[in-house]
């Protein structure tokens, strides 16, 4: 178990790509004693014989997780975690371009389906925010709901099963990601509880034993984790917004607490921001197993005008997504079931309960959300080891589910965006 440190320095990745990094302290070594580098880090720059540099998120600068005051229990990640750093603020801004098209925005979804899985007493959400309203149908092109409808299919032992179509769409340019003051404790308790993996190896290490089954945990971790980043990141524009909240309407009221709670390394979860790499690795390996499926797409005009399709090509040919470190999460799963592929269908029954639990969210703006980017994870680990662990097929992936897939990966961006700059 190695500590990876903070860089503050300008330099190049192994990627190619150029980051700059920021200063907020000058400290003597003794204080801040370099670590053994592998190949692929760049070593913390000595400012003369007596000081080192200490880094300070910035607006205007990158600081890179890959020297965060957490240990990475899982080191092959490392170099896929510096890509990731390294590439964010160019593909940051592309995947939040991408999520206003049409055909990465609009979802037919049941907001109205009942829970099954746990008794729950109604809960009334006291904040406008947790509402959302489907759109005009006359807003939905046309192609889109022929391919929902078309594509649909009942599969017995499929990795997800999206909600039946129907002329209900939900708009995530009107709905974004919010904070809304809704508490899911108890849906993510049943999640980590009844959903993941305990027995075996995994009642030692949930996250990082040698077993298929904790790369599922891990995957489903860092879902989490991205939901609380962004439940940080809402506290934080609330407030800049308006001022502090109200403590009758949100429970939470400190973004700074709430970070160091959910995601900080002596938090609940101190894997957290790992597990979030490792599960926007498995996303990028997703995305890119689907490039071909979705650059038909544009070519047979699905995806939205030359403009639209432009900038799915600039996701789909950016450096990151070709870069061997990303592969990281998806090889270890992969070499994984392939080990154990005849109980694969553990993996994709639970991918489908995950699914349902959706529906005992019970702010409509979070059951929206959590089922576009619990899709988004059934696909890329559909996509990762299909059925017998070797890979999926990306022609035969839905259009709700390469929508999902991207945009989950767009959320991911975001959640590390926001790690980057608390930490």
């Amino acid at each position: 178990m190695r500590l990876l440190r903070l860089r503050t320095v300008a330099a190049a990745s192994s990627a190619g790509y150029l980051t700059t990094y920021g200063c907020d302290a000058f400290v003597s070594p003794q204080t801040n004693r370099a670590f053994p580098l592998t190949k692929n880090q760049l070593p913390v720059p000595v400012l003369g014989k007596t000081k080192r540099c200490i880094p300070h998120p910035s607006s205007s600068h990158l600081t890179t997780l890959t020297a965060s005051v957490a240990s990475l229990h899982d080191e092959s990640l490392a170099p896929g975690i510096q890509a990731i750093d390294a590439a964010l603020p160019t593909l940051a801004p592309l995947l939040a371009e991408l999520r206003s098209l049409p055909y990465f925005r609009l979802y037919s979804c049941d907001m109205l389906a009942s829970c099954e899985y746990v008794p729950q007493e109604l809960f009334e959400c006291y904040t406008e925010s947790c509402e959302i309203y489907p759109v005009d149908e006359d807003e939905v092109p046309s192609d889109i709901i022929r391919s929902d409808f078309e594509e649909h299919t009942f599969e017995l032992d499929g990795w997800a099963r999206w909600d039946m179509p129907s002329e209900d769409y939900y708009d995530t340019l009107l709905f974004p990601e919010d904070y809304t003051g809704y508490d899911g404790a108890d849906v993510w308790k049943f999640i980590h509880e009844r959903i993941g993996f305990h027995e075996g190896a995994m009642s030692t290490d949930e996250y990082d034993a040698d077993d298929w089954k904790s790369d599922f945990n891990k995957a489903v971790s860092g879902l989490h984790s991205m939901v609380s980043a962004q439940v940080v990141k809402g506290m934080q524009e609330k407030i800049k917004a308006g001022g502090e909240l109200d403590p009758d309407s949100y429970q939470w009221t400190d973004p700074v607490a709430e970070f160091d709670r959910r995601l900080g390394p002596q938090g609940e979860t101190p894997e957290a921001v790992e597990n979030l790499y490792f599960t926007m690795m498995l996303f990028l390996s997703g995305v890119r197993a689907a490039r071909e499926r979705l650059l038909m797409d544009c070519d047979n005009g699905n995806i939205g005008d030359a403009q639209a399709c432009q900038v799915l090509r600039s996701i789909l040919t950016h450096p990151l997504l070709d870069d061997p470190n990303i592969e990281a999460a998806s090889h270890r799963l992969r070499e994984h079931a392939q080990k154990d592929s005849n109980n694969l269908w553990e993996a994709r029954m639970r991918t489908r309960d995950l699914m349902r639990i959706m529906n005992c969210v019970q702010c409509n703006k979070c059951r929206f959300h959590g089922k576009i980017s619990t899709l988004g994870l059934s696909t890329a680990l559909q996509l990762a080891v299909g059925h017998r662990g070797a890979g999926g097929d990306a022609a035969k992936i839905h259009r709700v589910e390469l929508a999902s897939l991207v945009t989950a990966m767009g959320k991911f961006s975001g959640g590390i965006g926001l790690c980057l700059e608390m930490q």
